[in-house]
């Protein structure tokens, strides 16, 4: 089975978030995906299946180290690319693909060989709720933080344009110091949320591990999207303000994300989230997982 091997939101080969897509997973069954994503050991791989005899709409699944995505942001953004190599007739195009949560559609562009970006439509914003001001200290700590790191002008928010982010502004110069040392997933589940997402507005900098605090990720799609739409809610960006978002600069593989929201108030109709994409290599599967 073929793979494509690229890096997501970078402009360079071995920067930015790499990942394995499977541009055409026909017979595989979600056991074996999960057990091929951590064979290949990205953050994610994404396999696609082109359910009708439409070229520009595909099934997609992704898969992390640990299960199965209803949403990420980075691997669409990677896939489409592929999909445009592979079936593109021209130097733009558009793809929908049909994620476990939802319907997307991305826009790519091709700047020459291997050289690729993307914009995706994450669709519009959900509001989910603050925590009280009185609980700033203890949010602050899951992040080895003091109250005082965080961002004194925006409030932490739970909101989601595909999955369920606390959204944590901090301070400048704080991120440096964040650190996640003990599993977060219970207090965040308290929230309504499923993951936090790190966010220095100043600097327009942000930072994301998994829960547990063992991993951290070069660039996170899902999570820029909700950034942006906090972002705009606050008045920090203005309605369809094209900013650039950076994350990886403390993994080494420094990235940059491309977001704009488009509404106001809670009423954030449309998010996007784009990026380039380099090609790395491509490779062939000898055997499947049984």
């Amino acid at each position: 089975m073929r793979y494509f091997h690229v890096d997501v939101f970078s402009s360079r080969p071995y920067s930015g978030n790499s990942l394995a897509v499977f541009p055409d997973a026909t017979g595989l069954d979600g056991a074996q995906m999960e057990r091929i994503t951590k064979e290949l050991r990205h953050f994610e791989s994404i396999f696609l299946n082109q359910e009708t005899d439409q070229d520009a709409v595909w099934k997609a699944r992704v898969f992390d180290l640990f299960e199965e995505l209803d949403f990420a942001g980075h691997p669409v953004i990677g896939a489409a690319c592929v999909l445009h190599a592979l079936h593109g007739t021209g130097d733009s195009g558009t793809w929908t693909l049909r994620l476990k949560a939802r319907t997307v559609e991305v826009t790519t562009l091709r700047h020459g060989p291997g050289r690729y970006a993307s914009i995706l439509d994450q669709g519009p914003a959900s509001f989910l709720g603050r925590p009280e001001p009185r609980d700033a200290p203890d949010i602050a700590s899951w992040f080895s933080l003091d109250a005082d790191d965080l961002d004194p002008e925006l409030p932490c928010e739970v909101l989601s344009t595909g999955l369920r982010y606390l959204v944590v502004p901090v301070r400048e110069g704080a991120l440096e110091r964040a650190r996640i040392t003990t599993d977060i997933s219970a207090r965040l589940d308290g929230l309504g949320a499923r993951f936090a997402y790190l966010l220095d507005a100043t600097t327009l900098e942000a930072r994301h591990w998994n829960n547990d605090g063992l991993t951290e990720d070069v660039a996170t799609g899902s999570g820029a999207g909700c950034a942006a739409a906090h972002l705009r809610r606050h008045g920090r960006i203005d309605d369809g303000e094209l900013v650039v978002l950076r994350q990886g600069r403390f993994t080494g593989r420094p990235s940059e994300m491309t977001i704009s929201a488009h509404g106001s108030g809670q009423d954030i109709r449309s998010v996007r989230v784009g990026g380039d994409v380099s090609f790395v290599g491509e490779g062939h599967l000898q055997e499947l997982p049984r």
